[in-house]
């Protein structure tokens, strides 16, 4: 009982000094005023020898109340922006007053806090042009200045521990960015690191973070901190984003607010509670008080916003509306406030693409504040959760083709059609050059543009064309919507029959009469999702004489429907030698188990086993899903006409 006891009043004591991370996401009010009736540190200025820039510098350090040289202590350094000096914290951000409170209600872990002169040249003022070339760049000789000479001086001065686990670096704006850069850069000086609207001087993700691996190992904690009108936060945010895909942790925290002091005191009070403290590094995506605008969002629209952990808040102005809701698959009920603004935040939402749709007293509309999309049978809202693997598809620097919209005459529909063609880059130049193609099918409720839009085709291609994974091809994404009588899902023979013949007898002969395209088996694959899966099932296996790869993503005959299924096997098991002649890749895949067409899936596999039908299978967790689809082509493109 004595032992219980005792550890119980350790675990207390460590809580009570405040060695917890904070409970609060935002600053009280009040927490930057003066009080009288608490213990107060102490602020003091004064010079170094800078070797650096052969002259005497001037800092400011702050040392906490009961401050004493018996004890050593921790040391965070606090930087200023292109527009102040060491006292422009004091002067906007009265970073002492903040601290003095933070004790009082032992939410800070005792420490030393050096405000220096971030413009490492003579003349350190902040007169005169203030974006001199020469006054910039002392910005940066700063960080030699700062390990050579300030720090060196502090840890002689001062009773200071001398471990990077006992050293911080933040700042603000242009202070910032110097945080960052140095902060990262020198990950053996460094073990906690903070930027607050960090300025354009930042470098970039890859400058700052080239080994992840090592970062995730050696950062203590890694904060980044913006103001939502802030207009320097693509800086923070682009940090933010590399940071998440290569899962290295750290708080993204935004928050109302301009690149003032409004926001660098709420930064500096939010950081400075979790400094030299156990980090409990799965709660750091709560941190934050707003979202980031999803990349769906129309121009300039703050909702739906984003959290960390990729909970959604959804936000739509419906003042007459009885109920309203988000239909995610999952409904979320949202709230009304006073001037008719329904909010409501959801639970984490799964990577990539997602259709959604408000229901206003039950009626589903798309979001205006989102962009819409041809899905489910209708228009639809939709919204790009963040992918850790989304760099396949990400907009680079590299050579990018184009989608080109063809209208054409189907003689077998007796109508007009459309479809949507990615040429790669250089087709335009290249003028004797022809290329392979592949025809790409969308699925159930979508039609031609869903491979353009929700698919990222041409992104995904560009790429994998620049790193030289994949051969430049043509991809043609034609409308699979068939007129139909009816049968399960829309899926007859007929309606099968009807495809096979406006692919054959109409797509085929516009594209290789309109684009440069070699017209052989070897140079044409077909490949398609879902219900552009089953559609490659029939009229790719019966065809093979026109086809040299053919790829099913999340599909398979139904297991259900043996009066549709049953004639495609028998077709198979009469021609297994002639497609596995033929066929150079018939390539399987799926989104796991939670996809809704994996047991179909699997069943047929079976079937193509026992008739010997040679297949390649893959499988790319994400159910029946865009980001699955997208990885899909992804791998599936590189295999082709090789």
């Amino acid at each position: 009982m004595k032992r219980l006891f005792l550890l119980t009043a350790i675990i207390s004591s460590f809580y009570c000094n405040g060695l917890a991370q904070p409970t609060d996401k935002e600053a009280p009010a009040g927490f930057d005023v003066a009080r009288a009736d608490i213990p107060h540190g102490r602020l003091d200025s004064v010079q170094y020898a800078s070797k650096t820039v052969g002259t005497t510098r001037k800092a400011l350090i702050y040392t906490p109340p009961g401050f004493t040289k018996k004890k050593k202590y921790p040391v965070l350094y606090l930087l200023h922006g292109i527009g102040g000096d060491e006292k422009e914290w004091l002067k906007g951000g009265t970073p002492q007053v903040i601290l003095d409170n933070l004790y009082a209600q032992n939410k800070l872990e005792p420490m030393i806090v050096v405000m220096p002169n971030g413009r490492a040249i003579k003349d350190d003022r902040a007169v005169g042009n203030i974006f001199d070339k020469d006054k910039v760049e002392a910005f940066a000789t700063f960080e030699k200045d700062l390990l050579n000479d300030l720090i060196p001086y502090v840890e002689k001065t001062y009773p200071a521990l001398k471990d990077r686990e006992h050293r911080a670096i933040a700042g603000l704006s242009m202070g910032g960015g110097q945080s960052l850069n140095f902060g990262l850069g020198n990950l053996n000086k460094f073990a906690w690191v903070g930027g607050f609207s960090s300025a354009p001087n930042t470098k970039t993700p890859q400058e700052l973070v080239p080994d992840p691996e090592a970062a995730k190992k050696q950062l203590e904690l890694l904060w980044i901190s913006c103001g939502d009108a802030d207009g320097l936060i693509s800086f923070s945010k682009r940090t933010h984003d590399y940071l998440y895909q290569h899962d290295v942790p750290h708080v993204y925290y935004v928050e109302p607010g301009g690149h003032d002091f409004k926001v660098w005191k709420n930064g500096l009070y939010m950081f400075s509670q979790f400094l030299f403290k156990p980090v409990d590094v799965a709660s750091l995506n709560k941190y934050t008080v707003l979202g980031t605008p999803a990349s769906s969002n129309i121009r300039s629209a703050k909702y739906p916003q984003i959290l960390p952990d990729n909970r959604v808040v959804f936000r739509t102005k419906a003042p007459g509306a009885q109920k309203v809701q988000v239909d995610l698959g999952k409904k979320y009920d949202m709230v009304k406030d006073t001037a008719g603004v329904w909010t409501v935040t959801t639970d984490s939402i799964s990577r990539g693409f997602h259709y959604y749709s408000l229901l206003i007293d039950g009626l589903p509309v798309a979001d205006p504040a989102s962009e819409s999309f041809y899905g489910m049978g209708r228009m639809a809202s939709g919204i790009e959760i963040p992918d850790r693997d989304e760099a396949f598809y990400a907009l680079r620097d590299v050579p990018h083709g184009d989608i080109r919209i063809k209208r054409y005459y189907s003689k077998p529909l007796n109508a007009w059609r459309e479809m949507y063609v990615y040429a790669p880059p250089g087709y335009d130049q290249n003028a004797s050059q022809k290329y392979p193609v592949l025809y790409l099918l969308h699925g159930g409720g979508e039609d031609e543009r869903g491979w353009s839009t929700q698919g990222r085709t041409d992104l995904i291609l560009d790429n994998l064309i620049a790193a030289g994974k994949a051969k430049p091809m043509l991809i043609v994404m034609m409308d699979g919507n068939i007129p139909s009588s009816g049968g399960l899902a829309g899926f007859n023979e007929n309606v099968l029959k009807t495809f096979e013949n406006e692919l054959k007898g109409a797509v085929i002969p516009f594209v290789e009469s309109n684009f440069r395209v070699d017209a052989d088996a070897k140079s044409r694959a077909l490949a398609g999702l879902s219900m552009g899966g089953l559609q490659t099932l029939y009229a790719g296996i019966r065809n093979t004489n026109m086809f040299s790869n053919l790829g099913v993503f999340s599909s398979g005959w139904f297991a259900n429907n043996p009066k549709l299924s049953d004639p495609q096997y028998a077709f198979m098991k009469d021609n297994a030698s002639t497609i596995n002649s033929n066929l150079k890749h018939l390539w399987i895949s799926q989104g796991g188990k939670e996809d809704i067409a994996h047991q179909n899936g699997q069943i047929m596999l079976k079937k193509f086993d026992d008739m010997g039908i040679k297949y390649e299978y893959s499988e790319y967790a994400g159910g029946h899903s865009w980001p699955v689809w997208r990885h899909d082509l992804y791998m599936f493109a590189p295999l082709l006409f090789q």
